[in-house]
């Protein structure tokens, strides 16, 4: 990002890969007069230093949003497509309008404006760094909620992902209202009957 006028917005995803919960996208225009030190990938960082990070990106960025696609949209469009959704979400939520769009992984959703997909782009660009922190601290508070509700899944500790403890209470209780009936592990263990009963 330069002083120019370009508005680099960087846009990641969390929580392609876990069984339950929503998928949700953060996306970040940084202000290049406010640097953050210590962005990266969030998965390399622990849990209060995304929680402090988070923070900081949130008082120093130019314009930040967070957005997601629910359990229901993942189950309908597959965790592809809902991944995609929330990140166009995340951008069409900006206070700011992008001058490009910097997404993390192989491909973009469909967006008003230039956009370019960097792999590993969570470890390489800041904005998407960011981006991937506010993405994993929401997600986890998301699912923090959700344990809440469904305290049986232990959703706290493993964050929907698929974990042994999660597939031996996936095997006691059956999938929650919360669960990705579309995923296969779920399906698996629910039956085919309850997921067409369940979407």
């Amino acid at each position: 990002m330069t002083d120019t006028g370009e508005r680099h917005c960087g846009v990641d995803e969390a929580g392609r890969g876990p069984l339950a919960g929503a998928v949700f996208a953060g996306c970040v225009i940084l202000d290049p007069a406010r640097p953050i030190d210590g962005l990266t990938d969030s998965k390399k960082l622990s849990a209060r230093r995304r929680e402090e990070l988070a923070l900081v990106i949130r008082e120093r960025a130019l314009a930040w949003s967070v957005a997601f696609a629910s359990v229901e949209e993942v189950d309908r469009l597959n965790i592809l497509w809902a991944s995609m959704l929330a990140m166009k979400r995340a951008v069409q939520a900006l206070s700011l309008e992008p001058t490009r769009v910097l997404v993390d992984g192989n491909r973009c959703p469909e967006l008003p404006y230039p956009a370019q997909a960097i792999v590993k782009g969570d470890a390489s660009v800041p904005e998407i760094s960011a981006a991937s922190i506010l993405a994993k601290v929401s997600r986890d508070a998301h699912m923090l909620q959700l344990h809440g509700q469904y305290p049986e899944y232990g959703f706290d500790k493993h964050k929907g992902y698929p974990t042994r403890d999660h597939i031996m209470a996936l095997r006691t209780h059956g999938a929650s209202p919360v669960h990705r009936r579309s995923f296969g592990p779920v399906r698996a263990l629910v039956g085919d009957a309850v997921v067409q009963a369940g979407v």
